[in-house]
């Protein structure tokens, strides 16, 4: 869902949608996005779509693509994608990348783009992330890696100096990566979570705005996981409790409030399983399969229905939440209905007598369109509406 502008969705279209659409009907195991998406499936097979104008797309050419397309048929384990540059590892432990290069994202020891995946660590490499303009990567000890653009100190090397070519930052203990556009996470094998780069909204969470070229412990134990927006950081700990940092001017933080915050901020007691950070939103995952987002909504991107706003508090996008009405009432004039769409689309008053009857063979009573958020009641009013004898029952459902 969201911006399809370069095909990025795969859908075959460049129009942006505003609910989950299916692209693939079974087989991917991961997926990612940057500037493109890629995805990976059972086989080992590597699949991307979207803007291609840097290589990106690693399929030899610079044509963007609105559908799938296969750049590598087997082997692949791990994928990652960056603004304009990807990485991906094979079953070997080998890393390779493609795309934009201008900064040694690649870790090529160049600086020139390619549309051809590249081999840059022939083995060993466990776990991948990028960046706006840098790259990470853990290698199977447990080291953390790093090359690319470093002006704020993402690269936490001590400098803020680019490299292109990988460079060791930490030697040992690091069991998961995370880069956003100017600052990183990773976390250790002892649940400590740590932070370095930029710093402007308060995104790595030690409670000032000063950005930093060394890696800073945050949290000292128990975090589970860790991912990257632009600005602003989420993390999960043991006990499934989601917490966030940094800029929230868009509500991608989802604690109610659009203001910045320079300290781990709890948003969800417990149950979530999975992040991830986009552009200007975030999405989790729960322990019971559903899908949650929060945060700026211009293209879609919550997967909520509407195009506009934000949205500061996590809304449930996966399985849809129903707006319903089971109230069986007997005998009534003038029956006034109200409901809050929790997201937009179509909507319809179902009424039925037969209790016992599919919903697809109800009566359509009233019908309402809800595209903003600012109109997301729905309304009718009903004259005459119930045989009294019989009783009658309604529901509000949603088109999709």
């Amino acid at each position: 869902m969201g911006n399809n502008y370069t095909g990025q969705l795969g859908d075959g279209a460049f129009n942006n949608t505003n609910r989950p659409e299916q692209i693939v009907s079974s087989g991917v195991i991961a997926t990612a996005a940057g500037g493109i998406s890629l995805f990976l499936k059972s086989d080992g097979s590597l699949w991307v779509t979207g803007y291609n104008g840097e290589g990106e797309l690693g399929d030899g050419t610079f044509n963007t693509t609105n559908e799938p397309e296969q750049i590598v048929s087997n082997g692949v384990v791990s994928i990652a994608s960056g603004e304009s540059h990807n990485l991906f590892i094979k079953c070997d432990g080998s890393l390779w990348t493609m795309g934009y290069n201008g900064y040694g994202e690649l870790g090529d020891g160049t600086f020139n783009n390619t549309n051809r995946p590249e081999l840059i660590v022939s083995s060993g490499v466990s776990a991948i992330s990028g960046g706006d303009l840098h790259s990470l990567f853990l290698k199977s000890n447990g080291s953390l890696w790093g090359m690319g653009y470093n002006g704020y100190g993402q690269l936490g090397d001590g400098t803020f100096n680019n490299t292109n070519r990988p460079e060791l930052i930490v030697p040992c203990g690091v069991v998961a990566i995370a880069g956003g556009v100017a600052h990183s996470l990773f976390l250790k094998d002892d649940g400590s979570l740590w932070a370095m780069g930029w710093n402007d909204c308060g995104q790595l969470g030690d409670g000032t705005f000063i950005t930093t070229n060394r890696p800073k412990q945050i949290i000292s134990s128990n975090v589970v996981a860790i991912a990257c927006g632009v600005s602003h950081s989420l993390f999960i700990k043991s006990d499934g409790s989601l917490w966030a940092m940094g800029y929230n001017g868009d509500g991608e933080l989802g604690d109610g409030t659009c203001n910045n915050t320079n300290w781990p901020e709890q948003i969800v007691s417990s149950g979530v399983v999975a992040i991830s950070g986009g552009y200007q939103h975030s999405l989790f995952l729960k322990s019971d399969g559903s899908l949650w987002a929060m945060g700026k909504n211009n293209s879609g991107e919550l997967g909520d229905g509407f195009t506009n706003g934000t949205s500061a508090f996590p809304e449930q996008i996966y399985p849809s939440p129903q707006p319903v009405l089971t109230n069986s009432i007997s005998s009534i004039t003038n029956l006034q209905f109200n409901a809050t769409c929790q997201f937009g689309g179509t909507f319809y008053l179902l009424a039925g007598t037969n209790l016992t009857q599919p919903l697809s063979q109800w009566t359509t009573v009233a019908t309402n369109i809800i595209n903003n958020h600012a109109s997301n009641i729905f309304n009718s009013t009903l004259t005459n509406a119930v045989n009294p004898s019989a009783g009658q029952r309604f529901y509000i459902l949603c088109s999709q």
